[in-house]
């Protein structure tokens, strides 16, 4: 790997992790919030995830995995693709966060907190890799020329 191809990746990851603390707090903070309120932990986590997915979708579309101001826009195809795989890859790390937490939680007696913060860790790097290798690859079609 190259020294540019080097920096390109860590500004990326860097970037992603700090919108990904962004994700968590207000994942945290909701999830903190509806348990507080009596909502069902796993009822809970789905919610307050969603509110997380929103927010990471936006803020990594446009500034970890996003091409630039001086690139052109993607097209409405690609902007739907890239959504689909959001969603669907958001979908499989929720449902192994659910997993995750249930085991932590019911299984092995650990508070839905303390298991929220154990799951929260080994899902970052999950999130990055299927985030960087499949939702925003930035692949465009080929055009022939005219």
């Amino acid at each position: 790997m190259s020294k540019g191809s080097y920096r390109k990746l860590l500004i990326q990851f860097i970037t992603f992790n700090l919108v990904g603390l962004l994700n968590t707090a207000i994942d945290f903070f909701m999830f903190t919030f509806l348990v507080w309120a009596g909502t069902y932990y796993l009822a809970a986590q789905v919610i307050a995830y969603g509110a997380g997915m929103i927010n990471s979708f936006v803020l990594n579309s446009r500034y970890t995995f996003g091409k630039g101001k001086n690139d052109l826009k993607d097209s409405k195809p690609q902007q739907f693709k890239t959504g689909v795989r959001f969603i669907v890859w958001n979908g499989i790390l929720l449902g192994i966060t659910l997993v995750l937490l249930a085991a932590f939680t019911e299984w092995w007696g650990l508070s839905e907190l303390v298991s929220k913060l154990i799951v929260t860790v080994i899902t970052v790097a999950l999130n990055f890799y299927g985030s960087k290798k499949w939702v925003f690859t930035g692949k465009r079609p080929q055009t022939g020329s005219s």
